[in-house]
């Protein structure tokens, strides 16, 4: 199993799993449904616009669900505004049979940087981020925090090891530590250290810095694809 690097991880607090923190966990909150309400009205017609520009790329739905692992390991369906071809799972199979560096690439970020099954509008949504403007209301289920680890799915828990434990001591997040590192520019192994440091770190004042760094973040598009 892959397991994060100790150095990155905070090597004081590795053995010990994360714990409530009470008030700051009902400010986080609070907060988390503030922004997501806010938010969900001020993109309302962008939220628009993109569900016909989906519509009108490709046949298929305009919302991709996808069952993720959230707090204490239970499963919810993890919304996004589809950027995939609807024959995406045969195209990436049919890849992985033929390539070995695809197989390489896939076994080491479980994404491909250059990944032919992103229609022409899914693309430019995720270069952008726009693609995650669906989570709000994962936010608003209380599935989601706008602040936390990227939502990962059972395949994925492998590459935590023995960490897994702290992944699942919190809600996911729209955004955190990994996306504001770099993204999609980091490894894997990065990726679980961020959400490790995050999970036994996190404070409200840690996730209104977080909020902060993001925006300017995504409007240049740093790390994505």
């Amino acid at each position: 199993m892959t397991q994060a690097d100790p150095s990155i991880a905070q090597r004081s607090t590795l053995e010990c799993l994360p714990v409530e923190r009470g008030l700051d966990d009902i400010l986080i909150r609070g907060l988390d449904i503030v922004i997501a309400m806010l938010a969900l009205l001020f993109f309302a017609p962008l939220i628009g616009l993109i569900a016909v520009a989906v519509r009108l790329s490709d046949v298929g739905p305009l919302v991709f669900k996808q069952q993720r692992l959230g707090k204490g390991g239970e499963l919810f369906p993890c919304y996004k505004f589809r950027t995939m071809r609807i024959d995406a799972e045969a195209v990436l199979a049919a890849l992985l049979a033929s390539d070995p560096a695809i197989q390489a690439e896939w076994a080491r970020d479980h994404k491909l940087r250059n990944d032919p099954r992103v229609s022409k509008i899914g693309g430019l949504l995720r270069r952008t981020s726009l693609d995650e403007l669906p989570q709000l209301f994962n936010v608003l289920k209380g599935d989601m925090s706008i602040v936390g680890p990227r939502p990962i799915t059972e395949r994925e828990c492998v590459r935590y090891g023995r960490y897994f434990k702290s992944y699942l001591a919190v809600r996911p997040g729209i955004t955190g530590v990994w996306q504001v590192s770099g993204r999609s520019s980091t490894t894997y192994r990065r990726r679980v250290a961020c959400d490790i440091v995050y999970a036994r770190t996190r404070s409200l004042a840690t996730n209104v810095r977080i909020i902060v760094v993001t925006i300017p973040m995504v409007l240049i598009a740093r790390g994505a694809y």
